[in-house]
């Protein structure tokens, strides 16, 4: 029986082949005109047959018919009935059809005919979820990668209105940055792969894996509540309506970087190249290994034994290293397709991208500066600075897999991702000290290696329930797991001095230092909606709920390097020879030792969880003709779990919960119709950011690189002497109250313009500030209350309104300007009083950290059109700056820090040629202007003091593709 049913499925699969490969297939979607959202159960007919399907509940349909022309009705009792004529069926061809807008007039449907190259434009999928969504949102299609050419998401992210990037991976909206603007995967919490950052790295994502980028900047009930500036939505690509392939291969150079002798970097492992770890840099002793103090007495113990055997396998690889800097290059590779069942359809896809790229910046800077204790001396002191080289290889590995099912009434998908990034970091700096009456000239190497990886699974459900589709509901389920590994960072410092170089306590000793991070994130959802029929309109009432969980392990074990009585020459690599380890030529009293500076008491060691409980209620109705309302209420229930403990032993916790927070957060959005092309929204909502799991513990964390530490919000900072407090460790959530105004216009299906205001109430916002007691620490702090006042303009049109001439030409441009200010708490205003200049007013505000004054976007671009030589060329120029921003706020005799405004001009150009265009090749020039990322300490009638200065230089990438 069992042969006899493989038989009988081979039958039919066969002939189902022979069929198709006789017939053509046409597939296509239909949405609401009225909503922009898919509708279901819409009958498609071939006219003057009975042959014909209904649409599911994405709104995709498909038939299977004779080559030839055709003619289709769209037609259901909730809609009029549309005609597309002159449909071309092509023999054993899938023709993908324009989305067809329900709800209009016969007449303003085209009769258009197709052929199986056409695709839907995605881009004006992203401008009608725009104009009909609940609220106000702003997006990016794929469609639109392939025009600007950037390859990863952090680029694409700077082209939408109010967004730009911070260091090529952190978004500001609004600029509002990242702490209080969050990112989701298809609708889910994922965690980030930086500890130092609440939300996720946009670089991990590469474009050829992703659909669209939605930002929602205000607030509606299904959406999670801990963010201000906006919810990043990313939608991973679904499989597609037809046989899809592609293979990439891309290229990067730079004169600054690539070909150059005096690159830096250090001994790699096998797998460098795929961006882990081989072993090479795995930490030789756990926390078993004896003090020196412990094995002195006693040099041929079994302490002393197993002392020498952890000294031996320590990497003897200590300095940076001379060589040839390679190009960047690129890799990808994606395939989907979808087989019609006799009741469903299967849909599967699968990515792979990989891409090494390669940086090198000469004569970079480090500083840290100072006030004069003296208020009539303006300018700054000098209290550390360093300035070197440093390469950097950058290794992202990404794939993903999926697999979906779809009946007219339900849908699965399942998608399985991983991400791997590896990056290596080598460097050597001249560093002058000159702080609390110690000077000195010396030199440094660092060398660092962080192993990023990120797997994420999701099982997604949706469902149509009822003769009418009146219930719909959805459920997801997401567990993700990530890794970050710093395996074996290298810090080595010499003082020069006139009889050599030599290596002590003032200049700071060697160190080489292991840190792990482990975290879970299980998250899961469920939501229903009802549709319904009130005030002579459609309305909706969605209820729904979800938890997640994070418990997140973290671990730094660092060893101090002393090296006892042997003779230097500079060389960092001389340290842990063979011939230089202790006991030295048998002598206990020489030679190379290390201390485990994390035992016994380590408070770079914790444990944290998180339980966050969540449920909203929403309901959308039309009162009037032409408007629409949508009111909603969320409730989270946030407990935050604490194990570790501070270096002296003097807080101890023990899974004791650190922070509780049981909110409410209300949402109001109207939307009014002014015309079939414009509307007014307004809106309001109550938000919240919190602290991260870094930023709510006891952890003390130094950058080797920069020698910049980061201090916990749980720790206080006191001056023993005075006894001030400027922070008494109780770090809290922040509160956020929302307004927003627009009016949008949409002249056409591809453009539109849009005026938006805002205004934003922010109650104990987090800021890092520079910690008083520590020189060269910050920590998060809670400060005064704030505000930031705000607009947004966004042009996105096509020229042909000015001539026919110039028709395939196009504009976009946003703008966002914003004035922020913070209320001083009572110890900073007291801290900038003390410290104030001769003739500088001290008032009770300051700008907020973090928010840019000014968001520049503008594009200008060209579409060959569809005929001609020019068929298939897009070429464009693309400009990015956001204004000056304070990112460390001053403490004491330590004045701010801002950015320096980062003018970023990009070059794209694209052609598709070959038979059916599957050829294409593209070029992408960056940094056109040789601009410089620079951060500097601002004081009064100061001269501006580099905090650090980048050289980028211009890169110019060549990508070669082939759709097959």
């Amino acid at each position: 029986m069992k042969f006899n049913f493989i038989l009988s499925v081979s039958f039919i699969l066969t002939a189902t082949t022979a069929a198709f490969s006789q017939n053509g297939t046409i597939r296509g979607s239909v949405i609401e005109a009225a909503s922009g959202e898919a509708a279901s159960g819409v009958r498609i007919i071939v006219s003057g047959t009975s042959t014909g399907c209904v649409s599911d509940l994405d709104g995709k349909y498909e038939l299977a018919l004779n080559p030839g022309k055709h003619e289709l009705i769209f037609s259901s009792f909730l809609y009029d009935t549309l005609k597309m004529g002159d449909v071309e069926v092509k023999s054993g061809e899938v023709s993908v059809l324009p989305v067809i807008k329900m709800g209009e007039a016969v007449t303003q449907v085209e009769e258009v005919t197709i052929s199986a190259t056409r695709r839907v434009d995605t881009d004006v999928a992203v401008l009608v979820l725009k104009q009909k969504a609940p609220n106000a949102i702003d997006g990016i299609s794929a469609a639109s990668f392939r025009k600007i050419g950037d390859s990863d998401a952090a680029g694409a992210m700077t082209r939408v209105p109010g967004v730009s990037v911070s260091n090529g991976k952190y978004v500001f909206i609004r600029g509002i940055g990242d702490r209080y603007n969050k990112t989701v995967l298809n609708g889910m919490d994922i965690p980030g792969l930086d500890p130092d950052k609440n939300t996720l790295q946009m670089d991990i994502f590469p474009t050829s894996i992703i659909e669209n980028m939605i930002v929602n900047k205000s607030f509606i009930a299904d959406l999670p509540a801990d963010f201000a500036g906006g919810v990043i939505d990313i939608s991973l690509k679904n499989f597609p309506d037809n046989k899809q392939g592609n293979v990439s291969i891309s290229m990067g150079y730079n004169p600054n970087y690539h070909f150059n002798k005096n690159y830096l970097t250090q001994s790699r492992g096998k797998t460098d190249f795929l961006g882990f770890d081989d072993g090479l840099r795995t930490i030789p002793a756990e926390n078993n290994i004896p003090f020196y103090a412990k094995i002195i007495g006693n040099p041929d113990g079994p302490d002393a034994t197993r002392y020498k055997e952890v000294l031996s396998k320590f990497n003897a690889n200590m300095g940076a290293i001379q060589q040839m800097s390679m190009m960047d290059f690129g890799l990808g590779f994606s395939f989907g397709d979808q087989k019609k069942l006799a009741k469903s359809a299967v849909g599967y896809n699968f990515m792979l991208s990989y891409s090494n790229s390669t940086e090198f910046f000469k004569d970079a800077e480090y500083g840290r500066y100072g006030l004069s204790a003296n208020s009539s001396v303006y300018e700054m002191n000098m209290r550390e600075f360093q300035k070197g080289s440093f390469g950097v290889n950058n290794v992202m590995l990404s794939a993903m897999a999926g697999v979906g099912i779809k009946t007219l009434k339900s849908k699965y998908t399942f998608n399985i991702l991983h991400l791997q990034n590896g990056e290596s970091k080598s460097g050597i700096f001249d560093y002058e000290g000159n702080d609390q009456g110690s000077v000195f000239s010396a030199y440094q190497h660092n060398l660092e290696y962080s192993q990023r990886g990120m797997t994420n699974a999701q099982l997604i459900g949706k469902h149509e329930i009822g003769k009418n589709s009146r219930w719909e509901t959805e459920w997801k389920l997401s567990p993700t797991y990530s890794t970050i590994e710093d395996p074996d960072v290298r810090f080595t410092r010499y003082r020069t001095q006139t009889a050599g170089v030599s290596i002590g306590t003032e200049s700071g000793f060697p160190e080489r230092i292991w840190r792990e991070l482990q975290e879970i994130n299980l998250a899961g959802k469920a939501d229903a909606t009802w549709k319904f029929n009130a005030f002579g309109s459609k309305g909706e009432l969605k209820f729904g709920g979800g938890h997640t969980y994070k418990e997140r392990d973290f671990n730094i074990r660092t060893f101090m390097v002393n090296v006892r009585n042997i003779h230097l020459t500079g060389n960092p690599d001389e340290l842990f020879a063979p011939e230089n380890l202790w006991p030295y030529n048998g002598d206990i009293s020489k030679g190379t030792t290390v201390e485990p500076t994390f035992l016994p008491n380590n408070p770079n060691q914790f444990t944290s969880n998180v339980n966050n409980t969540s449920g909203f209620v929403s309901a959308q109705i039309s009162p009037f003709k032409r408007l629409k309302t949508v009111i909603g209420l969320r409730a989270e229930n946030y407990v935050q779990r604490y194990t570790g403990r501070d270096q002296m032993g003097y807080n101890i916790l023990n899974n004791d919960i650190v922070l509780n927070d049981l909110g409410l957060f209300p949402s109001l959005n109207l939307v009014f119709a002014a015309t079939e092309k414009q509307n007014i929204r307004f809106a309001y909502g109550k938000t919240i950011a919190r602290p991260s799991f870094k930023e709510m513990s006891y952890a003390e964390i130094v950058d080797p690189l920069t020698g910049r530490t980061f201090i916990g919000g749980l720790f206080k900072d006191e001056d023993n002497g005075t006894g001030t407090v400027y922070w008494d460790g109780n770090l809290r959530s922040t509160d956020i109250h929302n307004f927003d105004l627009r009016w949008e216009i949409f002249p056409s299906l591809d453009q539109t313009i849009s005026v938006s205001a805002f205004y934003k109430k922010f109650f104990n916002p987090i800021e890092i500030v520079q910690y008083s007691s520590q020189a060269g620490s910050f920590q998060p702090r809670n400060v005064g209350d704030g505000q930031v006042l705000g607009g947004e303009l966004e042009i996105r049109l096509g020229l042909g309104f000015i001539s026919e001439k110039v028709k395939d030409f196009s504009f976009i441009s946003n703008v966002t300007v914003t004035e922020s200010r913070i209320q001083f708490s009572e110890t900073e205003k007291q801290s900038r009083v003390a410290n104030a200049r001769e003739g500088e007013t001290i008032k009770n505000y300051r700008k907020m950290a973090g928010q840019a004054p000014y968001v520049v976007n503008a594009g200008f671009s060209y579409n060959g059109g569809e005929n001609g030589f020019w068929k298939g060329f897009e070429v464009g120029v693309f400009y990015n700056v956001q204004g000056s921003t304070l990112i460390y706020v001053g403490m004491v005799d330590r004045p701010d820090v801002y950015t320096v405004p980062f003018h970023s001009l990009n070059f794209n150009a694209n052609k598709k040629f070959g038979k059916n265009n599957n050829w294409s090749v593209g070029l992408k020039i960056s940094n056109l202007l040789n601009d410089k990322k620079e951060e500097v300490f601002k004081s009064y009638n100061a001269q501006d003091q580099y905090f650090s200065r980048l050289t980028l230089g211009t890169t110019t990438s060549l990508k070669v593709g082939y759709n097959f």
